[in-house]
């Protein structure tokens, strides 16, 4: 058995290794933690929903009894995308989730993401968790939960093949990574009128091919090459549950999911004007001025799926998204991310031209970097950030903003540098006019992050 460890609870989700931090004993906990908090708000049924890792039936199987012991009833999907959980939220008589999932993460780990009572749950409401946990008896309720099961899969096809429609026909390829979106991406867009060329839509929780992560290029290779040797007009890739899109032209060039941000926001505005559009501090500085031409109120904010999903709530905002691919989507939809959805109303848009990769490769774009990592010791990554706050000087800056760790704005371009949440990582981003700018920007932040810490291993 597995003793209990804080550091699984992590700021949006529990997330852990198989037999190191994270077993059949602690899931049932978790359970059991998670059943008293949902009854604590008037819940009294929780769908649970698991990917394709080999470790979630056992853990799926713990979990459900967890939840049962506490006098919850399980609804359980087998094994879902993680939008189709929280669609499962949303539609069935119960506001509460849990889904069993690693993500994007390396095969032996796994973890669970939460919705109670309607609210994607993160930082304290998570702690709360472990908390729970600690201070419980042990006893179970008087009453045990009952445990049912349900096939979520044609409602959730049919809700999107019934409302998004394709203005032509088109062939597609689409890159699962042999995540769990494997099982339902070809069905969906065969459903709305593709053509469909599948990779590694076959659910391998070993992920035997490529890493299910399309915010990394490496991963998306083989769908370029396919794109290459075939008549497929675009590429859709998903990361290992599913709730983030990838996005790749005929020409073989990526399209991050800040630009992606540009079309969804010109769509939704469309039906939606004046409204707010949330996006996250790491994405390109050409989207606000592009929501604003497009009618609408750009609001930057803080990075991570739980606090974007609260955010939108807050505004009332239509849309939101992050650069790491989260689209949560509330016109025509239920406000969470879900990487197939945000597929088929990219396909919705995309059908419009004659020429798809014309229209993305158009949108306006600068010199960047992807995200970039600077490793350090459990905790490091707090500090550092806080000395950088404190001490930092960026000459020639135009603002900074603090919402989210350290968004350095010149004139020619930005930095980034933030503190993630989930592991001891300072996460960066750069972008600029020119080469030369964007040079100069990241050695601005180089300087001060090794005059703050003069032994960081910077990976720039």
């Amino acid at each position: 058995m597995v003793s209990l460890s804080k550091t699984i609870f992590k700021a949006y989700d529990i997330r852990g290794i198989i037999d190191n931090t994270l077993d059949v004993g602690v899931a049932h906990q978790i359970g059991a933690a998670f059943g008293r908090a949902a009854l604590a708000k008037g819940e009294k049924k929780v769908v649970i929903g698991r990917d394709g890792r080999l470790s979630g039936p056992s853990l799926a199987k713990a979990l459900a009894e967890g939840l049962q012991s506490a006098g919850v009833d399980v609804i359980d999907l087998g094994v879902v995308a993680t939008p189709m959980v929280y669609f499962g939220t949303n539609v069935l008589d119960a506001a509460s989730g849990i889904m069993v999932t690693g993500s994007h993460n390396p095969p032996d780990y796994n973890g669970f993401k939460m919705v109670l009572a309607g609210e994607a749950i993160h930082g304290e409401a998570i702690t709360g968790l472990y908390d729970s946990i600690l201070q419980h008896d042990g006893s179970s309720a008087a009453v045990t939960g009952a445990y049912s099961t349900y096939d979520i899969r044609a409602q959730y096809l049919q809700r999107i093949i019934g409302d998004v429609k394709i203005a032509r026909p088109i062939k597609i390829a689409v890159d699962c990574g042999n995540g769990v979106a494997g099982a339902f991406a070809g069905d969906l867009y065969r459903g709305m009128g593709c053509e469909v060329i599948e990779l590694f839509c076959e659910v391998d929780g070993t992920f035997p091919n490529h890493h299910p992560d399309p915010a990394h290029p490496e991963n998306l290779q083989d769908l370029i090459r396919c794109l290459q040797e075939t008549d497929a007009e675009i590429g859709l890739a998903f990361d290992g549950d599913g709730d983030r899109l990838g996005l790749v032209t005929k020409d073989g060039q990526i399209i991050y999911p800040d630009r992606q941000m540009m079309l969804f926001a010109g769509d939704v505005l469309s039906r939606n004007p004046g409204a707010e559009i949330l996006y996250d501090v790491k994405c390109t500085r050409h989207l606000a001025p592009y929501i604003e031409q497009a009618g609408g109120k750009p609001l930057m904010y803080k990075t991570g799926h739980s606090l974007v999903k609260a955010k939108l709530k807050e505004t009332g905002s239509p849309l939101g998204g992050e650069m790491s691919g989260h689209i949560f989507f509330k016109d025509r939809w239920y406000g969470f991310d879900d990487g197939l959805y945000a597929g088929a109303r990219m396909l919705e848009i995309l059908t419009k031209e004659q020429d798809p990769s014309a229209l993305l490769n158009a949108l306006p774009q600068s010199d960047s970097t992807p995200e970039l990592h600077l490793h350090l010791k459990e905790g490091e990554n707090f500090a550092l950030m806080d000395k950088l706050r404190a001490d930092a000087e960026f000459p020639g800056h135009e603002r900074i903003i603090t919402i989210d760790g350290l968004r350095v704005e010149y004139a020619d371009g930005f930095g980034l540098a933030r503190s993630s949440n989930t592991t001891p990582v300072i996460v960066m981003r750069f972008e600029a006019e020119t080469p030369a700018a964007l040079e100069r920007i990241q050695g601005q932040f180089k300087s001060v992050i090794l005059a703050a810490k003069p032994d960081a291993e910077l990976p720039f």
